[in-house]
């Protein structure tokens, strides 16, 4: 996310009254045909200016597109692994408001400045979570990166939510941390 956006982001609350969330659960509650009903509602009925009204319906409409369709295409006959992914995007976002998640065809990318975690359904009862840890040998739950190449330094297989533990969350800080 460019500067000017987050700085907008920021000052939100200030300017508007509310935060983002705020504008995208009253956006929810509505629906528009077109971008610029949503931003002349936000205007008519809520002051919002129009430069805030537009950034406001462009990043709700960015939430409610196609990557949540492309996470549950990647778990479909997986199911049994999405709390294992949901638990991990619940720790990722704690990390920092810089950073993004994008989901793709075979697996979620995060990235700050650049990619730093990526987590991926290898298998029916396996996500592979690849990370770019620089400097840091290999364990026998560390691995290398195996399937991911030059993308990721390292891997960890995970199967079941009990493994998101201190360690693997640690070494998901650090990734975060020197992707700057």
């Amino acid at each position: 996310m460019d500067k000017a956006l987050q700085t907008m982001i920021d000052n939100m609350p200030d300017k508007t009254g509310k935060s983002l969330d705020e504008w995208r659960l009253i956006l929810r509650q509505k629906s528009f045909s077109k971008h610029s009903d949503g931003v002349k509602y936000l205007k008519t009925e809520h002051n919002v200016t129009h430069g805030f009204a537009n950034t406001i319906v462009s990043l709700s409409k960015e939430e409610n597109s196609a990557p949540p369709v492309l996470v549950d295409t990647q778990y479909e006959e997986k199911e049994n692994l999405v709390p294992v992914y949901n638990k991990l995007i619940e720790h990722i976002k704690t990390l920092g408001s810089d950073v993004t998640i994008t989901p793709k065809k075979g697996a979620v990318s995060v990235i700050r400045k650049r990619q730093f975690v990526l987590i991926k359904p290898a298998t029916k009862t396996r996500i592979d979570l690849g990370f770019k840890l620089k400097d840091k040998p290999t364990s026998d739950r560390l691995e290398n990166s195996g399937p991911f190449g030059t993308m990721c330094t390292h891997r960890v297989r995970l199967s079941e939510e009990s493994e998101i533990d201190d360690e693997l969350k640690t070494w998901i800080s650090k990734a975060y941390e020197k992707s700057i």
